[in-house]
């Protein structure tokens, strides 16, 4: 999987770590259907605080498409936390309906007698 960082913050060195490790840690299941993932952190109202740190996550799927997900919160980590959680559910919703979840009915054979 190969993981694409993109942030303004002043923190964006230990950001970008922290951010590729949990990518990798949350993903790891999916990581084989997924080439590319993109991470964007920003803080939507700037230096005025409070809950606007904003973290989008894009991930380009071989068989489930693009998926898109961001998440609002106060912190970077619980933004990013937030926002790969959703994507997990997501992936694993979108994976397993391709598989055929769908159980066939046992057939009942009449016996003449």
């Amino acid at each position: 999987m190969h993981i694409l960082f993109k942030s303004r913050a002043p923190l964006a060195a230990e950001l970008h770590d922290m951010a590729r490790t949990r990518v990798l840690f949350v993903l790891r299941r999916f990581a084989v259907r997924i080439p590319q993932a993109t991470v964007q952190l920003s803080d939507v109202n700037g230096p005025r605080g409070g809950v606007d740190k904003r973290c989008q996550v894009e991930l380009k799927t071989d068989r489930a498409g693009a998926v898109v997900i961001s998440a609002v919160t106060d912190q970077w980590q619980s933004a990013l936390d937030n926002a790969l959680s959703r994507a997990s559910r997501l992936l694993a919703r979108r994976f397993d309906r391709g598989l055929g979840s769908r159980r066939a009915r046992p057939r009942t054979i009449a016996q003449d007698s």
